[in-house]
């Protein structure tokens, strides 16, 4: 759906749902009745458009959509407040904990299972200019200050297609000043490649954060489940989703990428931002580790099932084939794979000590 129209669509449904709300909550009588009526009503509000605002943009992180369903909320609580006695504070109040509540309580009830495609975003181009050439594929590099394997693997197959699995480096937030000289190099070095007519693509992982406004680097940019390139077979997403039940994860992947922190790093000072930014790293290197550490098999079979063609995450940091899945290894060390003629193959051969086979934690 056109942007503009979408936008006319939600400020109208906005302002003619605070009407209504408004027009009952002045017709009610008794304690708390009007403040549970906006409370509801928008909370409804909500709800819907949440899910109409994510029919129409696919290519809104569940951030942006989140931040803007509220501010439409709190618009439809604050018409809803002019009432025949004046205007109501407590109705934006009440409004404002009903939106939060709907949209908390919508990715509750996806996060308890693997329909999770309405916590998922994709912008760009997810067909090739041409399929015929090799993809290589990275995952996990986990990448610090040296960008190991580019180089190398662009001399092995000189032109190649691109596409990056997402965990590119250690932590990446995507916000002004939170850039690393390697961040920048890496950025670069995607403009030189697209130049010269390469296509690359970046499918975020869990240590990914608020990239989406660096989307116009690169060819094809997404998140979640649902990766996949038109005209070929080839599915793929970071792999971080696929365990159902690490619920702590699920949770604490949600917070972490939610409106409120996305503000929260904005408004602080560059400084403090960074900061975060290494307890970040550090948190993520422990969180759930029981759960990391061991392969979800069956939850990755059902996920491939479900994908079709031939499904391809990163995360879990060793080679795991299962049915039409492949888990490939973490890429520390420039162990990269490539798509090409329809099968997955690794770029070069692994050396004698290479840690595909061995668990880490991603």
């Amino acid at each position: 759906m056109h942007s503009g129209r979408l936008l006319l669509l939600t400020l109208g449904g906005s302002l003619c749902g605070g009407m209504a709300l408004g027009w009952t909550a002045a017709r009610l009588s008794g304690p708390f009745l009007k403040e549970a009526a906006v409370l509801l009503g928008i909370a409804a509000l909500a709800a819907l458009l949440d899910r109409g605002v994510h029919a129409g943009r696919k290519d809104l992180p569940l951030y942006r959509r989140h931040l803007a369903v509220f501010a439409l909320g709190l618009g439809a609580a604050a018409v809803a407040a002019i009432q025949p006695d004046g205007f109501r504070v407590a109705f934006l109040l009440w409004g404002g904990f009903g939106a939060a509540l709907a949209l908390a309580l919508a990715v509750a009830f996806h996060l308890l299972g693997r329909n999770l495609a309405s916590l998922a975003w994709v912008r760009g181009r997810n067909r090739r200019p041409d399929p015929s050439r090799p993809l290589i594929l990275v995952a996990d590099p986990h990448w610090n200050q040296r960008l190991v394997g580019l180089d190398a693997a662009e001399r092995l197959l000189p032109g190649a297609d691109w596409l990056f699995l997402g965990d590119v480096f250690d932590v990446w937030v995507g916000l002004p000043g939170m850039a690393t000289a390697a961040q920048r190099d890496f950025l670069a070095w995607v403009a030189d490649r697209r130049a010269a007519g390469a296509w690359v693509g970046l499918w975020m992982g869990n240590r990914e954060y608020f990239l989406d406004g660096l989307a116009g680097h690169f060819d094809l940019m997404g998140e979640g489940i649902g990766g996949r390139l038109e005209g070929e077979t080839l599915a793929f997403e970071h792999g971080d989703w696929i365990n159902h039940r690490d619920w702590r994860y699920r949770a604490w992947n949600v917070v972490s990428r939610s409106g409120p922190v996305w503000l929260l790093f904005r408004l602080l000072p560059g400084f403090l931002t960074r900061r975060i930014a290494v307890w970040l790293e550090a948190k993520l290197r422990t969180t759930n580790r029981a759960y990391k550490l061991a392969f979800p098999r069956e939850a990755f079979a059902a996920a491939a099932a479900a994908a079709g063609g031939v499904f391809l995450t990163g995360h879990f940091h060793t080679l795991e084939r299962v049915g039409n899945g492949l888990a490939l290894p973490w890429a520390y060390d420039g162990e990269f794979w490539v798509w090409r003629e329809g099968r997955v193959e690794p770029l070069q051969p692994s050396p004698p000590d290479s840690t595909s086979s061995v668990a880490s934690v991603p």
